[in-house]
């Protein structure tokens, strides 16, 4: 059934895990993607004259096969579209200027296309160019072709993908969760073949490969690159998750939920042996909502609060897809409780809503008396700070002329359920 946008304001603005509105926000990432798809073609179509013939000729290969595998499947089309870093190759392909770095971009088109047929299991019999030697496809994995050819070979739902000089490769069929391909059987790195690996107890990856995961400028003040990979950190990564998972099922179970329907990916940040502050550096690019960046933390609970505070990045930027919440043209900056320099309303109304949705969780942990106590001693001390800074951010924002109309709307709801929150959060410590 259909949800109205006021319904979508209403339940989204509670922080509260919402099936519908969560599905409705994932119509809206994918209708975004969708039309960066569509301005790429109009770009390649623009700078035809300027495009080298061979560069033209991939591009129409590529192309071609994105539509014929979206005829036979369209869900696994979409799957890959939909992917967070597909959105960062896209606003990066379309950023670039006119030349080499634009075809360099458009070359990534193959990865895209390949993890589709992957997905789909369909017939195919190709060859793709490579300029830069390597086949990245999108939430599944990179292959190296030394050659700067890769051999696709499709039939009975399994795929094989090589070099293409070489007879060795690795196979492809859909019998992981939810259809997900899966290499049969285990391949080595002989092949040249690294495949993401999925984090426990359902279908997010941890997606330390992908090409476009962290952007060149990187993240944050210290400009945080992407994590190397390392065999033994991926070992901490699924330890720490699996403490997350642990916590949140207890803590707050509908939000346990939620971070597994949201999320495509987690993306591991570079990061010393302990941040600076003891936490950990996280963030999410509005050009790839459903993925988390974020440095290693110290343990699950600080994991799930990341998750938490991230995945109210993505509901909000998908929200403002659907109903635009600020005007462009703001300029005042203000100041906040949880970060030093002042931000613009757009940011304040960002963080508001992250920590709004950290101050439901801590202080449905005061009220979990089945935690442990030195969680509900933390959440004691954690919900009264969170709950001023957020009253302060949105009495701001309440007083703002920067916001829509819909942006009213979703502050005002978002103060009645901050004020909720005064009125029933109870430590049983």
């Amino acid at each position: 059934m259909a949800i109205s946008p006021s319904e979508i304001l209403s339940e989204l603005a509670s922080t509260r895990p919402r099936p519908t509105a969560v599905a409705a926000l994932r119509a809206a990432v994918h209708a975004r993607r969708m039309l960066l798809v569509k301005s790429l073609l109009v770009r390649v179509d623009r700078y035809d004259t300027v495009l080298t013939p061979a560069v033209r000729r991939r591009f129409e290969q590529d192309w071609e096969t994105l539509e014929r595998t979206e005829r036979a499947a369209p869900s696994a089309v979409r799957d890959v579209l939909d992917y967070p870093m597909t959105g960062a190759w896209l606003t990066e392909a379309l950023a670039a200027p006119a030349g080499t770095e634009f075809e360099r971009h458009l070359a990534h088109l193959s990865g895209v296309s390949a993890a589709a047929v992957v997905r789909a299991g369909c017939e195919v019999d190709q060859t793709l160019t490579l300029p830069a030697a390597v086949l990245a496809l999108p939430g599944i994995g990179v292959l190296n072709c030394p050659s700067g050819l890769a051999r696709l070979v499709g039939r009975d739902g399994r795929v094989r993908v090589a070099d293409g000089t070489r007879s060795a490769g690795v196979v492809f069929s859909l019998r992981g969760a939810g259809g997900t391909p899966v290499a049969e059987p285990a391949v080595s790195e002989e092949v040249g073949w690294s495949g993401l690996r999925t984090l426990p107890g359902g279908t997010v990856v941890l997606d330390d490969l992908d090409p476009y995961r962290v952007p060149a400028s990187g993240i944050g003040p210290s400009a945080l690159p992407a994590a190397r990979r390392l065999p033994s950190a991926r070992g901490l990564w699924f330890d720490r998750w699996r403490a997350a998972r642990t916590f949140m099922s207890a803590a707050d179970p509908a939000r346990a939920a939620e971070i597994g329907d949201v999320l495509r990916a987690v993306v591991p940040l570079a990061a010393p042996p302990q941040p600076v502050d003891g936490a950990p550096v996280s963030a999410t690019l509005r050009a790839a909502p459903c993925a988390v960046l974020t440095q290693l933390p110290a343990g699950g609970r600080e994991l799930a609060e990341s998750l938490v505070h991230e995945i109210h990045h993505t509901k909000l930027a998908a929200l403002n897809e659907l109903l635009p919440l600020c005007r462009p043209d703001g300029a005042t900056l203000h100041q906040v409780g949880w970060r030093p320099d002042p931000r613009p309303v757009p940011a304040v109304l960002q963080g508001a809503y992250a920590h709004l949705a950290l101050t439901d969780l801590s202080g449905r942990m005061l009220r979990g008396c089945v935690l442990p106590s030195a969680l509900r001693r933390w959440a004691a001390k954690q919900f009264p700070d969170y709950r001023e800074q957020v009253g302060k951010a949105l009495s701001i924002l309440r007083e703002s002329d920067e916001l829509t109309s819909a942006g009213r709307e979703f502050v005002h709801r978002m103060v009645r359920h901050h004020e909720s929150l005064g009125m029933t959060a109870r430590s049983c410590v």
